[in-house]
Parts: structure tokens; C-alpha cells; sequence
């Protein structure tokens, strides 16, 4: 009896022992799945992880070819920048040098003008120097504006005077222009300072303004000879606006001595309006002598009509006798004919059909020209 519990106990515990045997069996059989699936797994996730990294690696060489071509076209991009922005800098300094070289030539001329007016003040300061650039002035609006031989300097009167200018007009009379302006006294004026110093300038410039015009009308204006009007020139536009501004009782003085006071523009004006009135008279010149060759033309063809009427009453005349004509030349066959019937008569000779005379039609009367009788 004591043996039993030993041999059962053993055999519990074989029992055991292959109990736990199976039981680490099957627990290693599920290790070894697990292991297994988890290798699967893992080789899965390997394999997704080199796919993914080959598809990085494919999108990292697009994405350097991208910015190799990003890269090249900024480079490109740039270099043409640069290029455009180098030819507007070489366009911009070549106009600055352009407009540079025009400043400098803008001050060289400045500072010829500078000197010219220099030397025009001291040419202003000379009374014959002065005289002579009115002169000169004068000649050079009058030989612009007129043909030659429609004006003449220095031109000699029937009393002698001799005026600086005379510009003849269609009816023989020429008009006078004179130069020499009195200009010491609007010198004084403009230089004045005081009341008096004007007042005294002012004076000046009456007088001698009246002297000259008179001087002007009494030698320059000849009845019969010349224009009823002269012309009184002023070189300069300023002084011109200065007399009339405030000196209009001697404008109207001189308008009323026949003595026009007249600037360069006013002087132009006129010379234009000389030309115009030689124009005019040319055309007026040109348009009779085509009325006279109208007429002679009309004249000529009268004649011509005349003599083309009288060539047509020719021509019918003509006509009407060779109708005359080829009516006796009808009437002698109709006789010839009816001589040779009674010469043949009673024989069987057969008479010959009369020749056939061709008698033209009479010609038609020639076409009258309309307005002839």
C-alpha cells in the first residue's frame, strides 16, 4: 500500500511532465508562428520600406533635376538681366554724353551770345555803328521778302534826297522806308533814375522823334513822285512797344505827318503785303493778255466757221450739179435707146438689152456747223 502513492504520484507526475511538455510544444509551436508571422510582417514592411525609399530616391533625382533646371533657367534669367540691364546703362551714358556734348555746345553758344551782345552794345553805343546795324537789319527783311529789282537801296529822288530804302509798287510810286531812328534818347530814358533824369529823357525823345519825322516828310514825301505814306523803321520790338506804351501822341504826330513807325514784324508784315499787291498785279498784267488772246482766239474761229460755211455751200453746190450732171447723162441714153429701136425696126436681129447705166446716188449734203446759216 505504501507503493501506490509513489507509483501514483509518479505517474502524476509524468502526467505532468508531458502535460507541461505539450504545453511548451505547443507554446514554442505558437512562438515559432508568431516569430514567423512577425518575420513576414517584417519582410513586408522591408519590402514597402525599399519601395518607398526607391520612390525617395526617384523623387530626389526629379527633384534635383527640377532645381538643376530651376537653377539653370534663374542663370539664364540673369545672364539676359544682366545683359539687358549692361545695354541700358551703355544706352543711358551715351544719351548722357549726348546731352552732355549739347549742354557744352549750349554753353559755348551761351557764351558766344554773351560776347555778341558785348559787341552789340558797343555797336548801339556808336550812332554811325547803330545806324549802320538798322541798316543792315532792314536790308536783310526787305531782300527776303522781295524779288529783285521790285526795291532799291539808297535810291536817289528828283530833290536829291536819298532814303534808305524805296520799294516800288505797281503804279510807278515807290514807298520810302527810312532806318535811322533816333535811339540816344530811349537809351537816356531806359537809364534814367530819377524823376527829373525821365522827365527830361522823355523831352528828349519828343524832339527828336518830331525832327526826324519831319525831316522824313519833308524830304522823302513828293508829291506825284512817291507813295503818299513812309515807313519808319525801329530795330528793335521792345523800343517799339515802349513808344507806343507811353508815347502814343508821338505815334499818332507821325501818323498824321503820313510817317508810319513800324518794328521788324510790322516791317515784314508790310513787305508781305508789297508782294502780295505785285502778285496781283502780275496776275492782273498776265490775265489781260490772256483776255486779248481770247479775243484773238475767237476771232480766228469765226473766220474758221465762216470759211467751213462757205466751204460746205461749196460742197452742196458741187453736189447739186452732179445731180444735174446724171440726170442729162439718163435722159441722152433713154434718147439713144429709143434711136437704136427705130433704126433696127423690122428686122429679126435681135436688139441688145440696153447696158445697164450705173447712176450713183446723190451724195448727201453736207452737215451744217451748228450756228451757221
Amino acid at each position: 500500500m505504501s507503493e501506490t502513492p509513489f507509483i501514483l504520484l509518479g505517474a502524476v507526475l509524468i502526467v505532468g511532465l508531458a502535460a507541461l511538455g505539450v504545453f511548451a510544444f505547443l507554446n514554442l509551436q505558437r512562438q515559432r508562428e508568431y516569430e514567423s508571422a512577425e518575420l513576414a510582417e517584417l519582410k513586408r514592411l522591408q519590402a514597402e520600406t525599399m519601395g518607398r525609399l526607391s520612390m525617395l530616391a526617384g523623387g530626389q533625382a526629379d527633384l534635383q533635376r527640377a532645381v538643376h533646371e530651376r537653377l539653370d533657367s534663374v542663370t539664364h534669367h540673369l545672364s539676359q538681366s544682366m545683359t539687358t540691364t549692361r545695354q541700358h546703362t551703355v544706352e543711358s551714358l551715351q544719351k548722357l554724353n549726348e546731352r552732355l556734348v549739347v549742354i557744352d555746345s549750349a554753353q559755348r553758344n551761351i557764351t558766344d551770345l554773351a560776347s555778341q551782345v558785348t559787341s552789340l552794345q558797343g555797336i548801339l553805343a556808336n550812332k554811325q555803328q547803330r545806324g549802320a546795324f538798322g541798316q543792315g537789319r532792314m536790308e536783310l527783311i526787305v531782300q527776303d521778302g522781295l524779288p529783285r529789282g521790285c526795291y532799291e537801296f539808297q535810291y536817289t529822288l528828283s530833290n536829291k534826297g536819298r532814303p534808305d530804302c524805296v520799294v516800288f509798287l505797281p503804279d510807278g510810286r515807290p514807298l520810302i522806308i527810312d532806318a535811322k531812328f533816333p535811339l540816344e534818347a530811349v537809351t537816356a530814358l531806359r537809364e534814367a533814375r530819377t524823376d527829373d533824369e525821365r522827365k527830361a529823357a522823355a523831352a528828349r525823345l519828343r524832339q527828336d522823334m518830331s525832327k526826324h519825322v519831319g525831316d522824313i516828310a519833308a524830304k522823302y514825301l513828293i508829291p506825284g513822285e512817291t507813295q503818299d505814306l513812309a515807313l519808319m523803321f525801329v530795330p528793335s520790338e521792345s523800343v517799339y512797344a515802349e513808344l507806343h506804351d507811353g508815347f502814343d501822341d508821338l505815334v499818332q504826330k507821325a501818323f498824321r505827318a503820313k510817317v508810319v513807325i513800324v518794328s521788324p514784324s510790322l516791317l515784314m508784315l508790310a513787305i508781305h503785303v508789297v508782294q502780295q499787291i505785285q502778285r496781283d498785279a502780275r496776275m492782273r498784267e498776265a490775265a489781260d493778255k490772256i483776255h486779248a488772246e481770247v479775243g484773238h482766239l475767237m476771232d480766228d474761229i469765226a473766220r474758221l466757221n465762216e470759211r467751213v460755211v462757205n466751204l460746205s455751200r461749196h460742197f452742196g453746190q458741187a453736189t447739186e450739179d452732179v445731180r444735174q450732171i446724171l440726170i442729162s447723162a439718163e435722159k441722152v441714153e433713154k434718147r439713144a435707146t429709143r434711136i437704136r429701136e427705130v433704126e433696127f425696126a423690122g428686122e429679126d436681129v435681135p436688139t441688145p438689152a440696153a447696158e445697164a447705166v450705173v447712176i450713183p446716188a446723190p451724195l448727201p449734203p453736207k452737215r451744217r456747223i451748228a450756228g451757221s446759216e
